[in-house]
């Protein structure tokens, strides 16, 4: 755990957040800027910077992350219709939070990237 970290904060409870799905190893919870009607954060509960890191570090920890995703998707009704699964890696990909995390969207016909 970072001490300075928005998510490290999270998984150990200090920060609220609407806490969705939680595993040994996950925790997954709304986005407070969702970009769909369902926008869901998954974190690794071990502090990794960006995803490159924690599959180099805890392969293991990735797969529980797809894993959990999964359930969420089936928790929140959009397994069958599709739903998309994102790891911005780096600021020049978008990465504002450096802790290791997976989006979920989905809940509308979602457009490709740009």
């Amino acid at each position: 755990m970072s001490d300075d970290c928005l998510f490290c904060r999270i998984v150990a409870g200090e920060i609220p957040a609407t806490v969705v799905h939680e595993t040994k190893t996950t925790l997954a919870f709304r986005d407070i800027a969702p970009q769909a009607p369902v926008h869901v954060v998954l974190v690794p509960k071990l502090h990794e910077p960006h995803a490159v890191a924690l599959a180099e570090r805890a392969p293991g920890e990735v797969a529980d992350l797809f894993v959990a995703a999964g359930e969420v998707a089936v928790a929140e009704g959009i397994a069958d219709s599709g739903f998309r699964l994102l790891f911005n890696t780096g600021a020049d990909a978008g990465q504002t939070v450096f802790h290791a995390h997976l989006h979920l969207l989905g809940g509308r016909p979602l457009g490709p990237l740009a």
